[in-house]
């Protein structure tokens, strides 16, 4: 460890000096608030954040200017400004500047078919340079977790404040390396290898440490979940700059639909992309064993999985979950929904009366809070965000379930299905009711209060 700490001093050292010899000619940044999101038009969470928290600057620094560090091409000040109201109900003061980016594809893993995590940071070390040396604001906000900018940032002159949605490494991801247990983020081949496994662990220090360094830079940190600042302290050793700012849940819409639900047949809904970390084999196993603990004459309940496809694997794996669901003799219960609008997801979300989560290490869970609000009982991952922060009692009244192995999810769907009605709705109250926690409105005041010694000049 001593060995490893001297090298990352060294590294420092000299990434440092290169910096400096870069910077002699550079400009005093700009009364300005900029916002590093090479990707705005992801139209994820990452995004909600984004303009949630551009729209809170506006109103607490009226005059102060916003810009955006995007690398879409398309992108425009009233495109963007137009694409925060359509999309995601979010009404700018006004239009934000635009700050073009060419080298985003150094950020992108298929630049890096190997070492993509120290890839991808490095490359945004770059992206950032071009960034800066277009634009360089008072204040830059990161709000897409690249943190190996951030002493570039404060380099440039910056104050750099930080909106982190989940560490890019963390304690957990070296424990399951050391165990060689496989999983979507350490493939069986490194699993099954002790050599591969030591060689992946160091890698993973290195990092770790050069992560921890570059992340205390930040002057304020806002971190999304109880989890996500726990690892994010044990990393960056900032506990006095870190801030827990909830993400913004637009729940609006989901809050007006009637606790009431048909149960002719019960319907259960599982929402998330086709991606292999959100564990969609495990809900089918589940659903399978549970049905087999049932009466006879119980009906029949529905399993609905709700999603999209980024690329081919995606639409090869939710392939291989219809053919799993035909093998398990379930195929006439299951249902699958791939790409639909919002308002038929709201439709199938006000028919449902339990949710499907089972993602291990979710660092927040929108889905949860969604699954709360529109009625519909969470049966949640028993980890980080969800365990932590959501499924939690309201006012002493149980919110949802959680579970960890097939067989604790399967319990806790048929304690769903043989619930009275009136004991289902209670418990679907207190849950959209706990929902509330997290709300637009709840964002808005964390995120000021947060940023306000930054942003506001000191009284003389």
């Amino acid at each position: 460890m001593a060995i490893l700490a001297g090298l990352v001093a060294v590294l420092s050292a000299l990434l440092a000096a290169a910096l400096r010899r870069l910077l002699r000619l550079r400009h005093q940044p700009t009364p300005a608030a900029g916002f590093f999101h090479p990707y705005t038009n992801d139209g994820g969470g990452g995004e909600r954040v984004l303009w949630c928290a551009v729209r809170a600057v506006q109103e607490l620094r009226p005059g102060l200017p916003c810009a955006v560090f995007t690398g879409d091409a398309d992108a425009s000040p009233d495109g963007l400004a137009a694409r925060a109201l359509d999309r995601f109900g979010v009404s700018l003061l006004c239009p934000p500047q635009v700050v073009h980016l060419n080298k985003r594809k150094w950020i992108e893993a298929s630049t890096y078919p190997h070492f993509t995590m120290i890839g991808q940071s490095l490359g945004s070390v770059y992206l950032a340079r071009e960034a800066l040396n277009k634009f360089t604001p008072e204040f830059y906000f990161d709000t897409s977790g690249y943190a190996f900018t951030y002493p570039l940032a404060r380099l440039f002159g910056c104050k750099v404040i930080s909106y982190t949605h989940y560490p890019t490494i963390s304690c957990d991801m070296i424990g399951r390396v050391k165990q060689r247990n496989s999983m979507y983020n350490n493939n069986s081949r490194i699993a099954g290898s002790i050599w591969l496994s030591r060689c992946k662990i160091l890698y993973y220090t290195i990092f770790s440490l050069l992560y921890g360094l570059v992340g205390s830079c930040a002057h304020l940190v806002m971190v999304n979940s109880s989890w996500t600042k726990s690892h994010i302290v044990n990393i960056w050793k900032i506990p006095e700059r870190t801030k827990r700012v909830y993400p913004p849940c637009d729940t609006s819409a989901l809050q007006m639909l009637p606790l009431e639900r048909s149960t002719t047949p019960p319907v259960l809904i599982s929402v998330a992309q086709f991606r292999p970390e959100k564990a969609h084999g495990l809900q089918l196993e589940a659903f399978a064993l549970a049905l087999t603990r049932l009466d006879p004459d119980f009906p029949k309940p529905k399993l609905q999985f709700v999603g999209s496809c980024r690329n081919q694997e995606d639409l090869e794996r939710l392939q291989k979950l219809k053919d799993r669901a035909i093998e398990l003799h379930i195929n006439e219960l299951v249902e699958f929904h791939k790409d639909i609008s919002y308002m038929d997801l709201v439709q199938l979300l006000g028919g449902a009366i339990a949710g499907l989560h089972s993602m291990t290490d979710e660092h927040f869970g929108i889905v949860v809070v969604e699954y709360m609000a529109a009625g519909a009982i969470p049966i949640a991952h028993k980890s980080a965000g969800p365990m932590m922060d959501i499924v939690l009692d309201e006012d002493g009244h149980q919110t949802g379930f959680l579970a960890s192995e097939k067989e604790e999810f399967a319990n806790a769907i048929i304690k769903v299905l043989r619930m009275s009605e009136q004991a289902r709705q209670e418990m679907a109250a207190a849950s959209r009711k706990r929902a509330q926690r997290f709300s637009g409105q709840r964002f808005h005041e964390d995120f000021t209060e947060a940023v306000r010694p930054i942003l506001l000049p000191r009284e003389a």
